[in-house]
């Protein structure tokens, strides 16, 4: 199949892609066991720099397996030997995130469970991801608050579960002066209802932290979506206040679950405009990942298993193309008209190639 020759980079910055290793995976799904065998660690890593890849995602359990089962001390011996072995491969760990949502003791949530002895649980598993970014030489945490949530509303205050939150993220400043926060938003899933649900709401717990040049925040276009909101609205936001430090990209088929589609495989329009505005915004100049987030189709054959990721990194690349090339004098005539309609037009020929 021809393809066209589009530089990732065009005439302006050259971006930097990230995944994590959990998006290579089996294909189980919540109605049906793996599909395709596992692939060592080791073997992923090798993967980065064949698709075109940089940097590299963590859950603290990607970078220290059983964690829960391990001494600080071990935790942190078996974090600093692969941050070497990143080094050796030229990989960047990008973040690591505390697996919160996974552990029989935090069913009911980590940092807002009613349960004391569960939300100090919460506090410490975080405090060791942070010293686990610090071993690998990485300065960002991500926190998908998947569990911090509630399935019926009554069952917890969340006027103080708000405060939860907020506590656990000045305790991770605390620990370590060099660590960043990023918080990443969703309005549900696994919860009914979870908080912080937009990146509003993450950038407003920023502004009340210990430290708030060292919270921001990262959007997920899926779970934008989720919330009924536009991914791009939702990035310029954050542009705003300069706390857009990461973005995971991918597609999602309407208000259902997440689907984590390759970007731009539902719905390139949007996409176009992801990328207008993380280009227009400034996003990579500051060393930025663009960070992907996506499941391989449950159907793909076991020997091209990556295809989701190298298709979302080309077409982002083609997308950045499109922005680059888009005619801004006559956008600009349409707008000095209010002719949206020819904008309209403008904008759906440009992306069909007209």
């Amino acid at each position: 199949m021809a393809r066209a020759k589009v530089k990732a980079s065009g005439k302006g910055r050259k971006y930097r892609f990230s995944f994590g290793p959990w998006n290579i995976h089996e294909g189980a799904d919540p109605f049906g066991p793996p599909v395709r065998q596992p692939i060592a660690f080791a073997k992923k890593l090798k993967k980065y720099r064949e698709l075109g890849f940089e940097g590299i995602q963590f859950h603290d359990d990607d970078a220290v397996p059983d964690i829960d089962s391990k001494s600080p001390q071990q935790v942190r011996k078996e974090a600093a030997r692969l941050g070497k072995l990143l080094a050796n491969e030229g990989l960047v760990p990008e973040f690591v995130a505390p697996r919160l949502w996974e552990s029989p003791k935090t069913i009911d949530g980590g940092f807002t469970s009613n349960n004391p002895a569960e939300r100090k649980y919460a506090f410490q598993r975080s405090l060791q991801a942070v010293d686990i970014a610090a071993e690998l030489g990485s300065k960002n945490i991500v926190l998908w608050l998947a569990r911090e949530g509630t399935y019926i509303r009554e069952s917890k205050n969340a006027r103080l579960a708000n405060g939860y939150i907020l506590d656990a993220i000045n305790a991770m400043l605390e620990h370590n002066p060099e660590i960043r926060v990023m918080i990443e938003p969703k309005p549900n899933e696994p919860m009914d209802h979870a908080y912080v649900p937009t990146i509003g709401h993450a950038i407003s717990l920023a502004y009340l932290s210990v430290d708030p040049n060292r919270v921001g925040g990262l959007i997920e276009t899926a779970h934008a979506k989720l919330a009924g909101l536009d991914p791009s609205d939702e990035m310029a936001f954050a542009l705003f206040h300069k706390k857009l430090w990461s973005v995971h990209l991918n597609d999602q088929n309407g208000l259902k679950f997440d689907e984590d589609k390759s970007f731009g495989a539902a719905n390139l329009r949007e996409a176009f405009n992801q990328v207008r505005v993380l280009e227009e915004g400034g996003f990579g100049l500051n060393g930025e990942f663009v960070g992907l987030d996506v499941k391989v189709m449950r159907t793909q054959k076991a020997n091209n298993a990556t295809a989701h990721l190298s298709n979302s990194k080309r077409f982002f690349e083609l997308m950045v193309h499109k922005v680059r090339t888009f005619n801004r004098k006559a956008e600009a005539e349409c707008i000095k008209n209010r002719d949206y309609e020819a904008l309209e037009r403008l904008v759906v020929e440009h992306l069909l190639g007209v």
